[in-house]
């Protein structure tokens, strides 16, 4: 079976763009009471560190229980989607004991393995793998295999029976969602990016709630009365607090109080621009900068080059991906990361300071419309990578760790800009939506 690529398909940009709006607002919402949860991610979205390191076997779903509450989620491909869907899993799990959830996902995919060590059941379908640019020979046999994908969708829904489906995204969200519009069931869909790819533009048709992270994507879809603002679902170990003082100690014991920490992310594969850019500065700003320190998540694929590039140094961890990311957002001064979706409300959510450098080579620049806005609503700082080189980068993060009013500036407007119950309200809505179709049969 061919495995899932690490791009996404709802990545895939909606032709016409979207006019920024400050205007939508999402409604009121009743709060839920969230209770303190611990889940654990593997491979690069690890939030707990696995204890153990054989190979999880994914979790088959039971025969479903006629009166509980049932619900699917599909997603898959990065952290980006999976992560969504698991705290939005988490948040009707909370509410709801009894109710049963089933991921599904695509084989020997990141989902495959990630979804089971957080305790959900999982079950795959076969991927249905697009190439860009659209018009390809690659893509002449796509029909065929999203008919295959929505066949084993339709079979495995019509056994599970559940009440709605939720897609957060990746290849396997559409065939998913077509299949639950065939038999139908209800669905919503969430959308992390500020621009909605062709596949969330698609179902947000079908959907009876479409949930989104930026007042401005409204305008995006068709049918803008069944968009909802939440925002995006983060780590539920980001809301939890940890102390400045506590993640310092878990990176540099022997850093002062006038230590200034900079995370380094280039997503869980690494960014190599970021890396090359980094290389050629670091040395000289530790050496400048006594009490500044960096925290680097180089990525699985860079680590071993950059290792064998970078010397070793107090003021220095150099890791190819970091399991404990609430250690990494508390002790952090400053951010300096790609401007993926998810690491983009993860920003906001710990009110920090940031540096994005948007990649290029995610489709039609949904990762620079994300940093346009980061910079709008949080003062975030963007360098594209035609601008990026170690002089710019430098630059731009002695400018922000030299001045603490423009760092305190940054935080406040993150925090104000966050939506850290985002997973909340898509529960509360999803919950609603159940029992309002319910009482009506």
């Amino acid at each position: 079976m061919a495995t899932i690529p690490h791009h996404h398909l709802h990545q895939l940009a909606f032709i016409p763009s979207c006019p920024s709006s400050s205007s939508s607002s999402s409604p009121s919402l009743l709060s839920l009471s969230t209770k303190h949860r611990s889940f654990k991610i593997l491979c690069c979205l690890s939030i707990k560190e696995s204890t153990n390191d054989h190979q999880i076997t994914p979790q088959e779903p039971s025969t479903p229980t006629k009166n509980n509450l049932r619900v699917v989620l599909a997603a898959g491909g990065t952290g980006g989607h999976i992560i969504p869907a698991v705290a939005i899993a988490d948040e009707l799990r909370v509410s709801n004991p009894n109710i049963e959830i089933l991921f599904i996902g695509t084989p020997n995919s990141m989902e495959s393995t990630s979804i089971p060590s957080a305790g959900y059941p999982f079950t795959s379908i076969p991927p249905v793998k697009l190439f860009r640019p659209l018009v390809s020979l690659e893509n002449l046999t796509l029909p065929i295999h999203l008919i295959h994908s929505i066949i084993h969708s339709f079979k495995l829904l019509k056994e599970f029976d559940p009440h709605v489906v939720i897609g957060t995204g990746g290849y396997v969200s559409f065939p998913t969602c077509l299949a639950a519009l065939l038999q139908r069931t209800k669905i919503v869909i969430h959308e992390q990016n500020s621009v909605p790819g062709i596949a969330n533009y698609v179902l947000s048709y079908f959907s009876h709630l479409v949930f989104l992270s930026y007042n401005s994507t409204i305008e995006c879809f068709p049918k803008k009365h069944n968009c909802v603002v939440t925002g995006n679902p983060v780590r539920v170990s980001l809301r939890q607090f940890v102390s400045r003082a506590v993640a310092r100690l878990e990176f540099f014991p022997m850093a002062g109080e006038e230590a200034k920490v900079i995370l380094v992310l280039g997503g869980s594969l690494g960014a190599n621009a970021i890396n090359i850019a980094l290389l050629n500065v670091y040395s000289q700003m530790l050496l400048e900068h006594k009490d500044w320190y960096i925290i680097w998540q180089t990525g699985v694929e860079s680590y071993n080059e950059m290792e064998s590039l970078v010397r070793n140094h107090s003021n220095l961890v150099l890791k190819p991906f970091l399991h404990s990311m609430d250690l990494a957002y508390a002790a952090a001064d400053l951010i300096v990361s790609r401007a993926g979706a998810m690491t983009c409300s993860e920003i906001l959510a710990t009110g920090k300071s940031a540096i994005l450098i948007p990649s290029p080579d995610v489709a039609e620049g949904h990762q620079f419309k994300n940093a346009s806005l980061m910079a709008d609503v949080a003062g975030t700082r963007v360098i594209t990578e035609d601008e990026l080189d170690s002089t710019t980068l430098g630059t731009a993060i002695e400018e922000i760790l030299d001045d603490d009013a423009l760092r305190a500036e940054m935080s406040e407007r993150a925090l104000r800009a966050a939506k850290p119950d985002a997973s909340a309200q898509i529960a509360q809505h999803i919950l609603s939506l159940v029992e309002s179709s319910t009482k009506r049969m």
